[in-house]
This record gives C-alpha cells, structure tokens and sequence, in this order.
C-alpha cells in the first residue's frame, strides 16, 4: 500500500490550475495549424491565425489564453493501492484551485449560490469527478471550463427508435442554436447513453480525448467524421465569421442504455481546449 500525502496533490492543482490556463496543448494547436491549412475563408484563416498568435503570446508571457479562465473542473482517478493521508482530499483540491487562482492572477468566475449570485471570489469549488482505479498512482487531469461553450451544451433524452439519425440531428441542432457563442471552432463531446447523469458525464469526458483520435470503434469513429462534416458544412466558420472550419473534431463516448431510452448529451468545448494531467 503507497501512502500519499494530499498536500502533493493540492501543490499538483495549484501548478496544473495555472498551466493549463496559460499554455494549450500541443494537440490543440496542430489541429488549429491543420484548419489554417483547409480553410477557405478569408475571414476564416486571419481568425485562426489570430488564435495561434494569441497562443504562442499567452505560453510566451505566462497569461491566460482567454479573459474566462473557467470552472474549474478536476477528474481524480486514484489507484486503489494507495492511501492518501494528511487532511481531507476534497478540501486539499479546493485549496489547490485557491492557490492557482491567486498565485496565477486567473479572473474569478464562479458564484456561490446560482441564483443570488454572490462571488465566492476564489474560484472555489471545483466540480470533482473521483474514480477508483487499479494500481499505486494517482492521476489528476485539471480542465478548466469556459462558460460560453458550457452554454451551449444540451441534454436530451431521445426514444431508441429515434436512433443514429436522431443523435446526428440533435447535435447539429445544438452547434447550429449556439451560433458564434461558443467561439469556434470547436471541439464537440458527444454522450450516448446511460442515464440522465451519466451521458452528460460522458460528453465532457469526451472532451479530453486528444484532439481528432478517433473512437476504438469503427462504427462510432465513422459516426464521428460525418458528423464533423456536417457541422463543419454549416458555414458557421472561425469565431462565426463564416467558413469551412466550425469544429476541429466530434469526439464520442459511449455507456450501455435502457431498453426503453436513448439519452444523449453534447458538451462543447472553444477552440481554447484547455485540460492538462499529471500522475503522482
């Protein structure tokens, strides 16, 4: 059994908080100099070009990519060899993003109650998402959570006779509502499945997926490039301003469902992708 100390794991989110603001991901910006490369709008290819800049300046200068430096969202997955020790976990991952948001200078966006609207002004809490894995390592992954994209996500509970068809037309229907809102382009997280919960878990967990990998499974790795294709034949382009590229990828996870439904959830994500792990 490995013991582990959960003041590592906070100093680990207050590094992490601050990173991941500041520098996107390799994956991200290959994919963004790969839209430069097909995009056929004028408008288009300076909006990208402006958002790689933007990236090389935000990585350069250690400030974040975007004003909206997010909810912060914080996946655990912790081996279930190892006992973690010196305080309460929940409290040491709080006490993380605290830290990030100070130390990193990071806007505080986050409201202590949803309707009465006060600051907490720490950006605390983060949502903490806990699985138990085999193993003696503990993975954090720290995705902090721009609330434009978050609003144009959506939730639906479809009948199963509505099928693949029903899930490609309910997620052009929710690219084509949020318009320009969401600061394309985009990476869309697709959830099939489950329950209420757990296919809108699915969709952000979507997110992580390295940019454009394709699903393990044929069928759903095809179902992903069609509906890349078809967002992407919407013409809503770069940051809105018409063209070719309205999503980088559509990434799609999958959970068994009940004979009698067929939910699925779309989690969009801005071109600042933003998520970084590390395993202690």
């Amino acid at each position: 059994m490995r013991e582990l100390d959960v003041s590592k794991i906070s100093s680990a989110v207050t590094e992490m908080m601050m990173e991941a603001n500041y520098i996107l991901g390799e994956d991200v910006l290959q994919a963004l100099h790969q839209a430069l490369e097909r995009e056929e709008s004028a408008n288009g290819r300076q909006v990208l070009r402006q958002l790689l800049q933007n990236a090389e300046l935000a990585r350069a200068e250690q400030l974040p990519l975007c004003q909206d430096t997010g909810f912060a969202v914080v996946y655990l997955e912790i081996g279930q060899e190892v006992h973690l020790s010196g305080g309460d976990l929940n409290e040491a991952v709080q006490e993380g993003i605290r830290r990030g948001s100070a130390e990193g200078y990071l806007r505080r966006s986050i409201v202590a109650d949803p309707l009465r609207r006060v600051n907490t002004n720490d950006n605390t809490p983060a949502v903490i998402h806990v699985t138990i894995v085999p193993g003696e390592e503990v993975k954090i992954t720290v995705v902090p959570k721009g609330g434009g994209s978050e609003n144009a996500s959506a939730v639906k509970m479809l009948q199963p006779a509505a099928g693949a068809d029903g899930v490609i037309d309910f997620v052009l229907e929710t690219v084509c509502r949020m318009g320009s809102s969401a600061c394309p382009p985009l990476i869309v997280g697709v959830g099939i499945g489950g329950t209420l919960e757990k296919t809108a878990a699915l969709a952000k967990k979507a997110l992580l997926r390295e940019v454009g990998k394709p699903h393990p499974d044929l069928y759903y790795a095809q179902l992903e490039q069609e509906l890349l294709q078809r967002i992407n034949d919407l013409g809503i382009g770069p940051q809105g301003f018409g063209g070719r590229i309205t999503a980088l990828a559509v990434h799609i996870e999958t959970y068994a469902a009940h004979i009698a439904s067929l939910p699925v959830a779309v989690n969009i994500n801005c071109h600042a992708a933003r998520h970084l792990s590390r395993i202690l």
